[in-house]
């Protein structure tokens, strides 16, 4: 049995602005819940002791001071926006019951 339900796929795919069709959804839904019990079976694992890493060879991040700069003025930042609302960039609502 899936571990997600078909309603889970079709939010899922929503938020990511994907349009599948009737089998494709299930496809997905069968391959989305092998990679959660994937994910399941790593969590599984005991990393007690386990130092933890942001690679999986040893390197030194390159990072560069965090210096105080001027910003870009609002009007250069949003004159290519396609709707805006005073100083505010407008974007179409994704998420369910909001306007």
């Amino acid at each position: 049995m899936p571990s997600l339900s078909r309603t889970e796929v079709e939010d899922i795919a929503l938020l990511a602005r994907l349009h599948l069709e009737p089998d494709e959804l299930a496809r997905m839904q069968d391959e989305l819940g092998a990679i959660i019990e994937h994910f399941g079976a790593l969590a599984a694992v005991d990393t007690e002791g386990v130092a933890p890493m942001t690679h999986a060879v040893p390197m030194d991040l390159a990072l560069r001071p965090d210096v105080v700069a001027p910003s870009l003025p609002v009007e250069d930042a949003l004159r290519g926006a396609p709707a805006r609302a005073g100083d505010l960039f407008v974007v179409p609502a994704i998420i369910a019951g909001t306007e």
